[in-house]
């Protein structure tokens, strides 16, 4: 873990919320000169407290709004067929979040479609075709109450 004072997570907010502003922008805010605003962000940077900087897109508005959590269980627990459904899972880009979990399943994934019927193709012809996979179960999004990319700090 890496030590952060005071104006390096605020900072952090900063980027977080608006990472597009200038250094001079954050430095006015912060009281700092432009030079070590930058050099904050160049350390934050190279010690992978930053990891990089991404557009968030409206799902809404690029037809991708049917949000599904699907719960996914192998059918045996090695590291074989974990490592090979990992693998294939990178390659679906529909799937936008993937997790190994605990509990009565294996993984989670998040999908991002554009309907019901979008779904359901993505499921005959990608997820399930993949090796090893014994159940899944999908839970629907019917309103998103909080999301956010900001890690708190």
């Amino acid at each position: 873990m890496i030590r952060l004072d005071e104006i390096d997570k605020q900072l952090l907010r900063m980027l977080q919320a608006d990472s597009k502003k200038t250094t001079k922008e954050y430095a006015n805010v912060l009281g700092l000169s432009v030079t070590a605003i930058y050099e904050r962000i160049k350390r934050l940077e190279r010690t992978g407290v930053i990891t990089g900087y991404a557009a968030l897109v409206d799902k809404q508005k690029v037809g991708k709004a049917f949000v599904v959590l699907c719960h996914v269980k192998l059918i045996q627990h090695s590291k074989e067929f974990l490592t090979q459904f990992e693998r294939e899972v990178l390659k679906l880009e529909e799937v936008v979040e993937c997790y190994h979990i605990s509990g009565d399943y294996d993984y989670m994934l998040k999908i991002y479609v554009g309907d019901m019927q979008e779904y359901r193709s993505f499921m005959v012809s990608k997820l399930t075709v993949i090796k090893h996979i014994g159940s899944t179960q999908s839970s629907f999004i019917i309103g998103e109450v909080k999301h956010t990319t900001a890690i708190s700090l």
